[in-house]
């Protein structure tokens, strides 16, 4: 797992790599994550281009606090060399696999990333991978590729291959995509990762992307593959706590510094004790709050 619990990931943005006004502007909209894209949005004449054009962005466009994620080509064309390369080289925070299938996809990657870590004068470990799932045969392997590189922050569900792959297509339910969300989030909690949902194309149909937000956050995955900037502040909304679980988690905060200062391992409650589960999810929820600027500096509600 690399650094999975040290920020949030709420929302990952598809950039065209292509698309140079897109790729200057891509850090205003404030996605936790943006994913540059080199694959199926960027048409065979261009790939070479937009390759470099991410790559001089990276050197010369401020993205602020937002992870930098790039989708490479896939190991299958002659594009994901150079794609890699360029990545690490430009010092990319995570290159994103697409259609993986096997641990041995991800280990491939993780070992072309090593070397170009080292061709480059990167730190060794610096660059970090994440994996799409995207066929019936990557769902059903989606817990060897979560636990397949120590550099492994995520991995996503890919629906259009998936539902082409299953013989069938998007439906308004979702029911679907039932299995496949829940092999790749039981996959990624499983394994220590993040794990990502996929994109809702309908940007006319608000009613159905908050629904679907919703009910992916319901089930516990850390975020949501996005299309379009206006997206980004409806998921936000979704996954903000409410002021209950703000002021419970800031109280088992309190609970916690109070062990510390008294020296003692255990840490209680009115009365009861705290677990390490209760702790983990005090934790998130300000973190959510925070970034949600539902709390002070010092972690207090801010009523509205």
């Amino acid at each position: 797992m690399a650094e999975n619990e040290e920020r949030l990931r709420r929302t990952m943005m598809f950039v065209p790599g292509n698309n140079p006004a897109m790729v200057k502007d891509a850090g205003i909209y404030g996605a936790d994550s943006i994913m540059f894209d080199l694959e199926d949005s960027v048409s065979l004449p261009e790939k070479d281009a937009a390759r470099l054009l991410v790559y001089e962005a990276l050197q010369t466009q401020d993205y602020g606090d937002a992870e930098m994620v790039v989708r490479v080509n896939g190991q299958d064309t002659p594009f994901y060399d150079n794609d890699v390369k360029a990545m690490v080289k430009a010092g990319i925070d995570v290159i994103r696999l697409p259609k993986a299938e096997s641990a041995e996809m991800v280990q491939k990657l993780d070992a072309d990333i090593a070397a170009a870590e080292k061709e480059f004068g990167r730190e060794a470990g610096s660059t970090h991978l994440m994996a799409a799932i995207e066929s019936a045969r990557g769902v059903l392997q989606a817990a060897n590729i979560a636990a397949a590189s120590d550099r492994m922050i995520g991995i996503a569900l890919s629906a259009e291959d998936y539902t082409t792959d299953m013989k069938t297509h998007r439906y308004p339910d979702g029911r679907e995509l039932e299995f496949a969300r829940n092999m790749v989030l039981h996959a990624a909690r499983a394994a220590g990762v993040a794990a990502f949902d996929t994109v809702f194309t309908n940007m006319d149909d608000t009613e159905g992307f908050y629904r679907e937000t919703e009910y992916i956050h319901q089930l516990g995955f850390d975020g949501k593959s996005l299309v379009n900037p206006r997206q980004i502040p409806m998921v936000n909304k979704i996954y903000e706590p409410t002021e209950a679980e703000i002021k419970n988690a800031r109280n088992v905060i309190n609970a916690i510094q109070e062990a510390k200062l008294k020296g003692s391992g255990v840490i209680s409650m009115n009365g009861q004790m705290v677990d390490r589960p209760v702790v983990l999810r005090a934790q998130r929820v300000m973190k959510l709050a925070k970034a949600s600027n539902l709390v002070d500096e010092e972690g207090n509600y801010l009523e509205k």
